[in-house]
């Protein structure tokens, strides 16, 4: 694949306006939000178990999750998260996208029913992570994040806010939020405004972050 380098001096994150606002929002130990740039992003079509399904995990080397919720792989590196019974989201937060992401795997099922399309500039990442993460999300949103209902390594689309979103709990402490880029900077200001009440001064850690 190509070099990222060159690439990089001529695209802008959606959310790369907010990155002195994100850093200033920090509070060491306790939340802290960020962008990841530029994670290659795959849409995929296909049934898991069906020859389809089979090669496109060869060709990505990851799984198709068979559930709601689940997600597959390496949180820090190629995983792919559930969006329906027959769509999924392959995500590599380790590396940034380069052209020519989805073509081998798009090769593969040449003639057999399915899809693998780059979706890289479709959505962007934003992380939340710290031990009062979860609390912040809670503000808005608009599924049950307790530890019970929703443990590390699950994903859920839903709204944060009025802004549709995948949530993905990649660690214990650790969300990341999945808006469309056009939506990217309007999230980042939602989860520092929700931040505001842990950089008062004389806060203690609650624990709120769960298990």
């Amino acid at each position: 694949m190509a070099n990222t380098t060159h690439l990089d001096q001529l695209r802008r994150s959606p959310a790369a306006g907010l990155t002195d606002e994100m850093a200033a929002a920090e509070v060491p130990g306790v939340v802290a939000v960020r962008e990841i740039a530029f994670a290659p992003q795959l849409g995929v079509r296909a049934v898991p178990g069906s020859p389809s399904a089979e090669r496109i995990e060869r060709a990505l080397g990851v799984a198709l999750p068979t559930w709601s919720g689940q997600t597959t792989g390496d949180a820090d590196g190629a995983h792919c998260i559930w969006l329906s019974p027959d769509e999924f989201l392959v995500v590599n937060a380790s590396r940034k996208q380069v052209p020519g992401e989805a073509d081998a795997a798009a090769a593969a099922i040449e003639g057999l029913p399915g899809q693998v399309i780059d979706l890289s500039g479709n959505r962007t990442i934003i992380e939340l992570s710290g031990s009062e993460a979860r609390a912040v999300l809670e503000k808005g949103c608009h599924v049950d994040l307790h530890p019970r209902a929703f443990q590390v390594g699950h994903a859920v689309q839903t709204l944060l806010g009025t802004i549709p979103v995948i949530i993905h709990r990649s660690a214990r402490d650790t969300y990341r939020i999945l808006p469309r880029s056009s939506f990217a900077e309007y999230t980042v200001l939602w989860l520092i405004d929700g931040m505001r009440e842990f950089r008062a001064a004389g806060f203690a850690t609650r624990g709120l972050g769960g298990a």
